[in-house]
């Protein structure tokens, strides 16, 4: 699906938005893989692979969100919000989406939004931290528990494997010599396939069925190939298949208890499922594995901080900042540091 022209109320990054909810992919010209044309205005010539020519008001309609008159009357954009409030940024607004307070339609948002981002704006004017503007507005919406601007899970990658272990020999082999022969040319072989696997796993969709693939057939030459277990598990969990990915961390986990990944990826699937104490268990796993990795010590605090755990938490907050101190979210550990 491309785009031609500039629209009169969505923006390309909508657009985008849209076109990828309805299953498509965006593009901002015409290919010969174009399929539908998303355009504010006529156009006269048309490569004959274009199937399909769909205005703004018809795309919003495909999507089901409200048409163009109904937007503009009743929705809000992110600069009407800054021209009413001027103490809001981007950023805030950025932060009250993550906890689900405000939620934009096609990239605008409704009065009752309006209501929140004024809150917000009156308590930034008093001098209060974000912080705890975020957790007061979190808590009252919908409960501690509820409290959560850790990023969907649509836009953070979970933690790869990248390098293998050197082959494990075979400590009471039948026949000694045949044994170890056939264990070397097996890991080789589960090398190799766990190699063209991890080189097509490079977060485009398109490839990820052929990298599980791969992942996969390493697995048949070595079921306890650690590296292709993780991997492949990361696959079911960017595909939502959270009750698949779960099962190959814990095997994961069961045949290397140092497997970093594997407990920090678990901990993600945890929080997901709002297991929030075996969360902070996986995560304090993990970073007695790897105490420096910034995101582990992110998503300990932000599940300790549900659990209205907030002293536990404030360390990590600080760890965070220390160890990624440019990291987005950088600024909201601040506030819940200090």
């Amino acid at each position: 699906m491309a785009l031609v022209g500039k629209l009169s109320l969505l923006s390309k990054r909508d657009t985008r938005s849209i076109v990828e909810r309805l299953g498509g992919t965006f593009s901002a010209d015409i290919t010969p893989r174009t399929t539908v044309v998303v355009t504010a205005g006529d156009m006269l010539q048309l490569p004959p692979h274009v199937k399909r020519v769909l205005s703004e008001d018809e795309l919003c309609r495909a999507a089901g969100l409200p048409d163009l008159a109904t937007l503009r009357a009743h929705y809000y954009s992110a600069r009407d919000l800054r021209g009413m409030y001027p103490v809001i940024r981007d950023e805030h607004l950025r932060y009250l989406e993550k906890l689900g307070l405000i939620r934009p339609v096609a990239g605008r948002y409704s009065f009752a939004h309006v209501h929140v981002v004024k809150q917000a704006a009156g308590e930034l004017q008093r001098g209060a931290p974000l912080g705890s503007i975020l957790r007061d507005l979190a808590s009252a919406d919908r409960g501690q528990l509820a409290f959560d601007f850790q990023p969907p899970r649509s836009e953070r990658a979970p933690a790869r494997v990248v390098s293998l272990p050197g082959p494990k020999a075979d400590a009471t082999p039948l026949f000694p010599e045949r044994s170890q022969e056939i264990a070397s040319a097996n890991y080789a072989l589960a090398a190799k396939y766990f190699l063209e696997g991890a080189e097509l796993d490079d977060g485009e969709e398109r490839n990820l069925e052929a990298a599980a693939a791969a992942y996969r057939r390493a697995l048949l030459f070595d079921p306890h190939l650690v590296p292709a277990l993780v991997n492949l598990a990361n696959v079911h969990y960017e595909r939502d298949e959270l009750v698949e990915a779960e099962a190959l961390y814990e095997k994961a986990g069961r045949v290397d208890a140092e497997c970093f990944e594997a407990c920090f990826n678990l901990g993600n699937i945890h929080h997901d499922l709002a297991r929030y104490n075996e969360a902070v268990t996986a995560y304090r796993d993990a970073l007695v594995i790897n105490p420096g990795y910034p995101e582990a010590h992110f998503y300990l605090a932000v599940t300790l901080e549900k659990l209205g755990r907030s002293v536990e938490a404030k360390p990590h907050w600080k760890q965070y900042r220390e160890l990624a101190p440019d990291g987005e979210f950088a600024e909201l550990a601040k506030e819940f540091s200090d």
